[in-house]
């Protein structure tokens, strides 16, 4: 399949409009307040920072909302990030940018109680995300990943892309 990237959109989770928005300008944020809080209740943030998608050190800026809710054993983290990423075309090799929307919805657990400080046990599944000891859910490993698998197997520059011209 081909994909033209402008209208790229993976996983299709459909969010309530967000309200009361809280600003930040990092990948960060301390939920240590969410996690005494009752099942339910939710949080809504602004997120930016930079990502490297390649491991070759070069970064693009991604943004984005989110909204925090409190589970019974973590807190379900849903949202919309845009990023623009470097990208081949499949058909003339020419690099572009090509941006992204990515949908995502990842659950994050914590390795402490927020109230007690004993620890508490975590999921058996190797790709499970955590909240730290200090109680901050970092989003940094969920922004990486979710551009790297909405690379279009067959990016295009454009739709009508012609391919390589040959000199004659």
């Amino acid at each position: 399949m081909t994909a033209f990237c402008s209208n790229r959109t993976v996983t299709v989770i459909i969010d309530k409009a967000f309200s009361g928005i809280k600003a930040m300008n990092t990948m960060q944020i301390n939920v240590s307040q969410l996690l005494k809080e009752g099942i339910g209740s939710v949080r809504d943030y602004e997120i930016s920072g930079t990502i490297d998608t390649t491991d070759s050190g070069a970064s693009s800026p991604i943004r984005g909302e989110v909204r925090l809710m409190r589970t019974s054993r973590s807190i379900l983290v849903k949202g919309k990030l845009y990023v623009t990423i470097d990208a081949t075309c499949s058909r003339c090799l020419k690099t572009f940018d090509c941006p992204l929307t990515l949908d995502i919805e990842e659950e994050f657990f914590p390795v402490l109680d927020a109230s007690s400080g004993t620890p508490l046990p975590l999921p058996d599944e190797p790709s499970s995300f955590s909240i730290d000891e200090h109680q901050v859910l970092d989003l940094s490993e969920v922004a990486r990943q979710y551009p790297i698998l909405a690379i279009p197997m067959k990016p295009l520059c454009r739709n009508d892309c012609p391919g390589m011209q040959l000199n004659s």
